[in-house]
């Protein structure tokens, strides 16, 4: 009797570590290849468990991207998603993401954080297209020229991390027709 509980106990922690490992989120990784602003190579996983590689699978011409630090900076990103979306109707170059910045933790954290966000978010589009960055925040925000962590930044990005446009905070009627002529002049 006690070796078939001591067996059934072996099994599940070996079924719950390998479904644990499954859904682990890997460490980000962030290389600044230039003096210069821009966008930096980084990767991180979107809440659909997928690892990308930035900007590189980035899937627009032009990438609208969203970079708040703090959760409550969510509902500043919330204002221009309206707003992204009728972008990305209008013209098929153009797609937008979600990438919240955080510093570097244990996988656990990064793991719980994650499956966190997934569980609040049902849309698979909007779990898609948000990616959370586990970086050294100092090292990417001085890279892309970001001041600091205190509001969301929202940067018109190309596919070689070219920064073509920045704004902060929520959106208002001017950062959206000053988005959507930066828009047309990159197109």
């Amino acid at each position: 009797m006690l070796i078939r509980r001591l067996l059934a106990v072996g099994l599940l922690a070996s079924f719950s570590s390998a479904a644990f490992w499954r859904i682990g989120v890997g460490k980000s990784r962030l290389e600044v290849q230039s003096e210069k602003t821009h966008f930096p190579t980084v990767s991180g996983f979107n809440l659909e468990r997928k690892e990308l590689v930035l900007p590189r699978d980035l899937a627009g011409k032009l990438n609208i991207l969203f970079v708040p630090f703090q959760r409550q900076h969510q509902a500043t990103v919330d204002t221009w998603i309206p707003f992204a979306r009728e972008m990305e109707a209008t013209y098929d170059e153009v797609a937008h993401y979600e990438l919240p910045t955080i510093d570097e933790m244990p996988m656990l954290s990064r793991t719980f954080l994650n499956e966190g966000m997934r569980a609040g978010i049902p849309d698979p589009v909007a779990r898609e297209r948000t990616i959370t960055l586990y970086i050294d925040t100092t090292k990417f925000r001085q890279a892309t020229g970001i001041p600091n962590r205190n509001e969301v930044h929202i940067l018109l990005v190309n596919r070689e991390g070219d920064i073509l446009w920045r704004t902060t905070g929520r959106h208002n009627d001017e950062k959206a027709e000053s988005l959507w002529r930066a828009i047309a002049e990159n197109r």
